[in-house]
Formats: structure tokens, C-alpha cells, sequence
């Protein structure tokens, strides 16, 4: 029997593309379904009522402070778009795979799967636990595909802590996760539409 040898184990780095579309969303639901099991286990030791938590409050002005931000965001997002070159703002290509074959619906589904699970976690626990500022710097460093160019990774810096400071304003976990949403869900419809424009260019 050949003995087993650790050393002959050989480890490379798969991109983005070597992954087919079934496993990148079993990847990306994974991800999701394991932050938010981590959030829970968090928010319980913590000893915070999740029911508390999540509860919709009475005024709507949580809404304003969810949309609010993420029109701000996704305006100086296209700004961004808008006068710095693509390179720079690289993610390796995640959220093209992502966003640009998917179905409307699922667009939706995954910004709101996404929104909730890590808003419960970082928000609604981390944040509790150390502020917004470090829940920041760990947010921005758990999205490490963008930790290659400073501008995207300046820009999720910015998003989290802008997420935490609404948080703390509207006293609702569901201002960020509002945002949260909102954000993903018109980047998600401008890479699928943007592929559509391009598609018909290449036609014509």
C-alpha cells in the first residue's frame, strides 16, 4: 500500500472562470447560508432578542435612511464607472459571473439573500460588539476580491461604515439591510442589462 504523503498535495488557485454557473451559486449560497448561521450563533451568545432585532418598526423613516444611502452609493458608484478605468476596479470578474446570465428574479433573490445574511452578521452582531469602524475594516477585508485595487476597496470600506451609521440613526436592522438590497440589486440589473447592450452592439 503507498504510504500517504501531505507534501505531494498541490494546492493552485482556480479563477473565477475555471467554475461553472452550478457551483459558483452553490458557492455563493454556501458563503451565505454559513454568515448567517455565524451571525445567529453570534447575535444568540450575545444575549440579543433576534425577534427584537428584526422587528419592523412603526415609522417608515427606516425606509428613507435604506434608500437614501443606497442612491448615494449607487450614484457615486457610476461616477466611478464613469472616469476610472475598469482595470482599476477589478473584483476578478466575481460579479460578471455573478449577475449577467441571471434570470430578473434571481437577481432579486441573491441581493435579498445576501442583504439579510451579512447585515445579521455584521451589523446586527459584529457592530454591536466592536463598533462600526472595525466591523468595517473586516467587512471590506472578508470581500477580498477587491483588496487588489484601493478604489473598490476604499468603496466597500465606505459602504459598510455608511451601512453601520445608518444603522445607528434609524435604531432598525432593516435600514441596512434596505440598502444593502437596493445597491446589489441595481448593480445586478446593470451588469445583466449591460451584457444585453452588448450583445445587440455586436449584432448590429
Amino acid at each position: 500500500m503507498k504510504k500517504f504523503d501531505i507534501r505531494n498535495i498541490k494546492v493552485r488557485k482556480v479563477s473565477v472562470d475555471e467554475i461553472d454557473d452550478r457551483m459558483l451559486l452553490i458557492n455563493l449560497y454556501a458563503t451565505q447560508a454559513l454568515t448567517l448561521i455565524i451571525g445567529l450563533i453570534w447575535i444568540f451568545f450575545q444575549r440579543q432578542n433576534l425577534l427584537q432585532l428584526l422587528s419592523i418598526p412603526s415609522t417608515a423613516s427606516f425606509i428613507w435612511w435604506g434608500f437614501g444611502l443606497a442612491a448615494a452609493v449607487i450614484a457615486v458608484d457610476l461616477l466611478i464607472s464613469r472616469w476610472v478605468p475598469e482595470e482599476a476596479a477589478d473584483d476578478g470578474g466575481v460579479n460578471d459571473r455573478i449577475f449577467r446570465n441571471r434570470a430578473i428574479w434571481h437577481i432579486a433573490v441573491i441581493s435579498f439573500v445576501v442583504a439579510v445574511c451579512e447585515e445579521l452578521l455584521f451589523r446586527g452582531a459584529v457592530q454591536h460588539a466592536i463598533g462600526p469602524y472595525w466591523t468595517s475594516i473586516i467587512f471590506a477585508a472578508i470581500h477580498v476580491r477587491y483588496l487588489k485595487h484601493w478604489i473598490p476597496t476604499g468603496l466597500v470600506f465606505s459602504i459598510s461604515y455608511g451601512l453601520g451609521w445608518i444603522y445607528e440613526q434609524s435604531g432598525s436592522l432593516w435600514a441596512p439591510i434596505i440598502a444593502h438590497f437596493v445597491i446589489d440589486l441595481v448593480m445586478g440589473l446593470i451588469i445583466r442589462f449591460r451584457r444585453d447592450n452588448h450583445e445587440q452592439e455586436a449584432e448590429a
